[in-house]
């Protein structure tokens, strides 16, 4: 199939779908998106736009009947919307990444079972499993988090072990969370990593995060990183990517704790927030990949030619662009959201300098 007769449709249309769509633009590809909200970033950018809820199936069956192959945005997208879409298209990732990145039990288990470390967890359905968790791990501190749709420390709450049970369970609503053990840890990384349908993949970073309220404020590319960390890192991504034969891009965002371990905390089936610089600072970025996957071309060489540190606009940034657009080296991509309000990503800026040997 030529790359000028694909159409690929997304899943989502948010600011990961028009990035994957103007990357997609570039190579000839159209693009059409399916989301629930009208006047939506992608929807700026797409050849063709369908409004409805994702269990609209008739709506679901006409947007895959127009376009070749699908894929998505973002991890909140129902299964069984992925599971009726394939019976008409391909999808990819599949469902298989999808319903294991939805549930944080389920993706504990699997990234344990297949040799990859998390910090230490157990599953929670009743005020008295946190007890029992408490005095099986033996540590201090917890983070008790919904199962499911958390996000930028959304559902989620501290558990210290002298705390109430019922208490910290009532919190957050659900009948089902996890316990994680609160890492002592020295930096936040993630590693991104994608794979095309000959089974060839191609890496970034890793990339050092810093969070500011539970939400990604910077990327930075090289990261201050031992080699072995690093090497261990893109280890971890690619024997993930391996283990669910991935066919696109995910990303996996790891904790290097003080005395030199790697713990995975979360897997991303899709583009991720940390990998935006690639779009200034490599020749294909995560999204040009993210296109180039899932609708059969090989992936593209992922090394930058630039050092860069990218930034998130969050809610009010965006008024205040002024030293942005006078910046040496700064490259501005707003989303075209309308709407601003405490704690939404309006736009990203990553700043480029000379890469030094040594350091792609």
């Amino acid at each position: 199939m030529k790359s000028h007769s694909i159409t690929l449709g997304i899943l989502g249309s948010g600011q990961l779908g028009r990035m994957s769509a103007l990357a997609a633009a570039e190579l000839g590809i159209r693009v059409h998106v399916y989301g629930p909200d009208k006047d939506s970033p992608a929807e700026h950018v797409a050849a063709k736009s369908y409004i409805g809820s994702y269990t609209d199936k008739r709506k679901l069956k006409a947007f895959a009947n127009s376009v070749d192959v699908v894929s998505y945005e973002f991890e909140n997208i129902p299964v069984e919307t992925i599971r009726y879409i394939q019976k008409i298209k391909p999808v990819y990732p599949d469902d298989r990444l999808l319903e294991i990145s939805q549930n944080r039990i389920s993706e504990k288990k699997y990234l344990n079972d297949i040799g990859i470390p998390t910090t230490r967890w157990a599953a929670i359905y009743s005020p008295s499993d946190i007890d029992k968790a408490v005095s099986d791990l033996g540590a201090k501190n917890y983070i008790l988090k919904t199962t499911r749709f958390g996000y930028d420390g959304k559902g989620q709450t501290v558990h210290r072990a002298s705390d109430n049970a019922k208490k910290s369970f009532g919190k957050l609503h659900s009948n089902e969370l996890i316990l994680e053990e609160m890492v002592d840890f020295k930096c936040e990384i993630s590693v991104i990593i994608a794979r095309d349908k000959n089974g060839k993949s191609a890496i970034y970073g890793p990339m050092l995060n810093v969070h500011r309220n539970h939400i990604l404020h910077t990327s930075t590319v090289p990261a201050k990183l031992d080699a072995k960390v690093g090497t261990k890192a893109k280890r971890s991504a690619r024997k993930l990517a391996d283990a669910v034969g991935l066919i696109g891009v995910l990303g996996l965002e790891m904790f290097v704790t003080r005395d030199g371990r790697i713990l995975a905390n979360e897997i991303a089936p899709r583009t991720h927030n940390s990998g935006h610089w690639t779009i200034d600072a490599c020749s294909v970025s995560q999204f040009e990949q993210h296109v180039r996957t899932v609708c059969g071309l090989p992936v593209g060489n992922p090394t930058p030619h630039s050092a860069a540190v990218m930034t998130n606009l969050i809610g009010n940034d965006v008024k205040n662009m002024k030293k942005y657009y006078e910046m040496k080296g700064a490259c501005i991509h707003l989303y075209g959201k309308l709407l601003t309000r405490n704690g939404r990503k309006m736009g990203h800026v990553t700043v480029l300098k000379p890469l030094r040997a040594g350091l792609k």
